[in-house]
């Protein structure tokens, strides 16, 4: 199927959504962007969530500007530790996170739906005779769910829907355990001066589940 034909020029939508901005949330909120202009970001809190449009992390836990540190990636997966002279931007933003900012806490938020996750779990069932992506990159980014995969712990996983959570929630289990391959994480964390949590939330009802970090297991955060 041919693709539409765009208009050129800037998104209108963004130019309005802008100008809701600067006459509302800007003018209510005009000291603290000049305080935080002024004075720089100190977040003590870094979310990697994916860049779903649907899960919004900012959105999820309501932050005012410079309260989170977000990194939004496909998937919301964190490679392992990997000094190897290549381009890693989610590693060199987690870098910067730790070292830089000193964040507190690390946060790795997946979410329901993942159009990432159900396209790696249907070519793992066999269910996609297409390759998992035409182009350069996803299906190389994509493989790092391939341990995920080993650990799905939903004791009945008979539906696809409680294959895709279970694939889910394990994404998140993975990110954390890549999470502390990296010694300036590791490091600290040992040092009880920077924690890492999982949580999972679904976009269809809106609920944030948080995962326990002895067990791995998940439950419904109290509203």
């Amino acid at each position: 199927m041919a693709r539409e034909q765009v208009e050129p020029g800037f998104p209108s939508r963004l130019v309005d959504g802008y100008k809701a901005f600067h006459y509302g949330r800007l003018r209510h909120e005009r000291e603290r962007y000049e305080q935080l202009a002024a004075q720089g970001q100190s977040p003590e809190v870094m979310v990697i969530s994916c860049c779903d449009s649907r899960a919004a992390p900012e959105i999820v836990f309501d932050a005012a500007p410079g309260e989170m540190f977000v990194v939004r990636n496909v998937a919301n997966l964190v490679p392992p530790y990997a000094p190897d002279g290549e381009y890693h931007g989610t590693s060199a933003a987690l870098e910067f996170a730790v070292q830089a900012l000193k964040v507190k806490h690390i946060v790795i938020m997946g979410h329901g739906r993942c159009g990432g996750i159900h396209a790696f779990r249907e070519q793992l069932e066999g269910n996609s005779a297409e390759p998992l992506s035409p182009g350069d990159f996803i299906g190389k980014w994509i493989s790092l769910l391939e341990p995920a995969a080993a650990d799905i712990r939903c004791e009945d996983a008979s539906l696809p829907d409680q294959r895709q959570r279970a694939l889910e929630e394990a994404s998140v289990r993975t990110s954390v355990a890549n999470l502390l391959t990296f010694p300036c994480v590791r490091i600290l964390v040992e040092r009880g001066t920077l924690a890492i949590h999982g949580s999972w939330f679904d976009i269809s009802s809106g609920e944030l589940w948080t995962m326990d970090p002895g067990t791995g297991d998940f439950s419904l955060a109290s509203a």
